[in-house]
């Protein structure tokens, strides 16, 4: 996913409850999809910076050598400016980008004679 294009807010917005309950009816579990959700991006993004800090890994353990690489500063920076995980996935949840699915047990009820 391009997190560049994401219109989430980088600072904490105050939301009206009413809003994000509307498409599951139940506040709670509007917040454990948006969490869910928020889990997984946060993955993608730990993995994303994880591969481009690699690049930039030295095979070197001395501990007495420091070195700084401007680039790699750079990316962090990138990646420190992006939005929490938490904002892109409230902000895909209002927009409806994200999908989930029910598992609803259905009883069966008999009736007796």
């Amino acid at each position: 996913m391009d997190y560049k294009k994401t219109k989430a807010p980088t600072n904490t917005v105050t939301r009206d409850i009413m809003n994000l309950c509307e498409e599951t009816g139940n506040i709670y579990e509007s917040v454990a999809i948006i969490g869910k959700r928020a889990n997984q991006i946060s993955a993608e993004i730990k993995q994303e910076l994880n591969q481009k800090l690699q690049e930039f890994a030295t095979t070197s353990d001395s501990l007495d050598e420091v070195f700084e690489n401007r680039e790699q500063i750079e990316i962090s920076r990138y990646y420190e400016r992006l939005p929490k995980a938490t904002l892109m996935a409230i902000d895909e949840f209002e927009e409806g980008r994200v999908h989930f699915r029910r598992l609803v047990q259905e009883q069966v009820v008999e009736d007796e004679i």
